[in-house]
């Protein structure tokens, strides 16, 4: 009889004991927010190397409890530090627009470039900065005027040395493309090797430039000096 009580009491503890399991299992499942468990400061420490006053210091917290949810600042392997500041991007610095070395007025920069339209008309801009180029190669020389104007209207045997002064064709409008050859020009970076004659060797009538060094083509253009 004794045994058959006894029975019937482990029976009734061991369903207990799963009743009260099985709520609490079901009230951590369905709970929005985890359990917050709470250890001894003393254990952590312990397990880091590190004694309670550390984490205490470290941490501001003088409790004898450290909440876990609250991340603590280790003292020998501290968090890692977040990322660092992205250096600011250097700024490409902006291109200086080239500074001529030879300044003209703006009347004499028309001229200049009204000629180079007539004489390098359906060249290449390549081809019109290298007119352009021969105009201030002969201010620079002593065989020629000593200005652009003197250059441009220089005659020569009774006629104009430039052939579109001779057939009005210099006073047609400049197109922009000739204005930005004339600009490029005046920086002087390229002096095509102190060139002072160009011709079209495909209509070209004087025998004797063709007896000058050739310094370079550019389209229909043979550059000498």
């Amino acid at each position: 009889m004794k045994n058959n009580s006894m029975k019937k009491l482990i029976v009734a503890c061991v369903a207990t004991f799963a009743i009260i399991t099985l709520q609490h299992n079901t009230a951590e499942a369905i709970t929005q927010s985890p359990l917050v468990k709470e250890v001894n400061p003393y254990e952590l420490g312990k397990e880091n190397g590190l004694n309670t006053i550390n984490i205490e210091q470290e941490n501001n917290r003088p409790e004898n409890w450290v909440d876990l949810e609250k991340k603590l600042e280790n003292p020998i392997h501290p968090k890692a530090a977040g990322k660092k500041a992205s250096k600011p991007d250097k700024k490409t610095p902006k291109k200086e627009k080239e500074k001529p070395a030879v300044t003209l007025s703006n009347k004499e920069k028309d001229l200049f470039a009204r000629l180079v339209n007539a004489e390098a008309k359906g060249e290449s801009f390549e081809g019109k900065v290298a007119v352009a180029t021969v105009v201030l190669n002969r201010v620079d020389s002593p065989d020629f005027p000593d200005t652009v104007t003197g250059v441009i209207n220089q005659v020569v045997g009774g006629t104009y040395a430039f052939s579109p002064v001779q057939n009005g064709e210099i006073n047609k409008p400049a197109s922009d493309e000739s204005k930005r050859a004339v600009e490029k020009a005046l920086t002087r970076k390229n002096r095509l090797n102190n060139s002072v004659y160009f011709y079209n060797p495909e209509i070209a009538e004087d025998q004797w430039i063709r007896t000058r060094t050739v310094v370079k083509t550019i389209g229909d253009h043979v550059f000498a000096k």
